[in-house]
Formats: structure tokens, C-alpha cells, sequence
């Protein structure tokens, strides 16, 4: 049986239609990914043109918020997916278009916009409770023994490593203990930090502050994460950054996988 490597590149593209404009496509077609996760599309599919929602050689499967220009995610695949979930069941997460759910031979996809905790403490609380609904579903599947990929854009930065001004930002959604305390669940409940595993260096960033030009100083944080879950570490091959990659205030994530 011939070794099948999959390359997996996950984006927060801070909107799918203004990210087109930008050479988007171009890119896509260069990087020639096996599966691209993006979240905050801010898109229905229908106010897209035909060729970001078909995409040569790819599946794409989209999830929409109710609410027009917020939120949402879409997996392009061209490997061919068992079966694809929008949501987990939960109306009030479901309803902001935050998660892909597919399914190949080797792995279980999460594609997923978690949500951020900055507006309010009601928005806090919905953030928590999010967290909380996803580990109970990972839990399940855990326990049927499966193997589980998680990526996306997940609104909190884990360690002070993952953050340039970690004291400055302690009392800031993103960097309060709560959150950085269910990433620590999160992992303890078997899934690792995959660029963890082949990089500890600092200054290594996945979003930058647009309004302060942060970026120019990589002033960063650390908060679009591929996990896996540990059955599946001797598959991982490894794990990068794209830094350099412009045209969203994030930049893209990478995961090499072998089977």
C-alpha cells in the first residue's frame, strides 16, 4: 500500500470576498493544498461568484451565519469526504455558521471559527460555553476511538510564548486565565498542539492587530492552532506558519499528515 501524505492548510481570511480581490485564488491554485480550511468567510454562497464557490478539482462545503457578512467557514477537499456535518446540533452555535465537520478514511476534520470573547461578558460567556460543547463532542469521539483533526482560528492565545505582550493583555479575551485553562483541558483530554510539537521559539504568530500596524513589528498572537488528537502523532510529519502570506490580518497554518 503506497504512503498517502495529506497537506492541510487552515486561514482566518478576514472575508471571503475582499480576500478575492486580493489574489486569493492565485495563491489557492500555487499552494495546491490536499484540504483548505477558512473561517470568517462573512459569505452566503449564493453572494459568491461562481469560481470561489467551485473551485477546480476541490469539493467546497460552506457554512453561513444567519446573519449576513458575520462569521462562517468553508472546506475545499480533493480528497473525498464520507460524510459532511454544518454544526454540532447546538442552535445558538449552529446559527453563527462556525463549524465544518468532515469525515475521510484516515481522520475526523474540524474546521471551526471559534468565537471571540471581546465584546461583552455575555459574548465571554458564549465563548465558554462554545469550548465546552466542543471538548463534550471531541470527548464522545474519543472514546470510539477516532482520529481527530481540529484547525481554525481559535480566539485565544495558550501560553506566554503565544502572545508578544503577555502581561499588557492578562485582563483581554484572548489571554484570560479561563480561556487559557480550557486549552489546557482541551489537550489533557488527549489532542496535541501540532506546531508545538516541532517548534518552541517565540515570536512565532498567526494574527496581528491591524489598526496599530502590528504586523510591521510582529507584534503578534498565536490564536489559529491545528490539533490532533494523540492517536494520531506518529502521522504528523509537520507543522508551520506561513507568515509572510498577506491579505487577512491572520496568516495561514499548515499540517502535514502520513499515512
Amino acid at each position: 500500500m503506497p504512503n498517502k501524505k495529506y497537506r492541510l492548510l487552515s486561514w482566518n481570511i478576514n472575508g471571503i470576498r475582499a480576500i478575492h480581490k486580493k489574489g486569493f485564488l492565485d495563491w489557492f491554485k500555487k499552494e495546491s493544498p490536499d484540504i483548505l480550511c477558512l473561517q470568517e468567510t462573512k459569505a452566503h454562497p449564493d453572494q459568491l461568484v461562481e469560481e470561489l464557490k467551485n473551485v477546480d478539482g476541490y469539493e467546497s462545503y460552506f457554512s453561513s451565519a444567519e446573519r449576513k457578512g458575520y462569521s462562517g467557514v468553508v472546506t475545499y477537499t480533493k480528497i473525498k469526504s464520507l460524510a459532511v456535518q454544518q454544526g454540532i446540533g447546538i442552535k445558538k452555535f449552529d446559527s453563527e455558521g462556525r463549524f465544518i465537520i468532515t469525515e475521510f478514511d484516515e481522520f475526523i476534520l474540524f474546521n471551526i471559527y471559534f468565537p471571540n470573547g471581546k465584546a461583552s461578558a455575555e459574548r465571554l460567556q458564549y465563548k465558554m460555553d462554545f469550548y465546552d460543547s466542543f471538548l463534550k463532542q471531541c470527548k464522545k469521539l474519543l472514546k470510539q476511538n477516532k482520529k481527530i483533526v481540529v484547525c481554525g482560528d481559535v480566539n485565544t492565545a495558550h501560553k506566554e510564548i503565544d502572545i508578544a505582550r503577555p502581561k499588557e493583555n492578562s485582563d483581554v479575551s484572548g489571554f484570560l486565565l479561563q480561556e487559557r485553562e480550557w486549552i489546557d483541558k482541551f489537550l489533557s483530554a488527549g489532542f496535541v498542539d501540532t506546531f508545538r510539537m516541532f517548534n518552541n521559539e517565540p515570536d512565532n504568530y498567526t494574527w496581528w492587530d491591524m489598526v496599530t500596524r502590528a504586523r510591521e513589528r510582529n507584534v503578534g498572537w498565536r490564536i489559529d492552532y491545528f490539533y490532533a488528537s494523540e492517536n494520531l502523532k506518529d502521522n504528523i510529519k509537520s507543522a508551520s506558519i506561513h507568515s509572510s502570506v498577506m491579505g487577512s490580518d491572520h496568516c495561514p497554518i499548515e499540517l502535514e499528515l502520513k499515512f
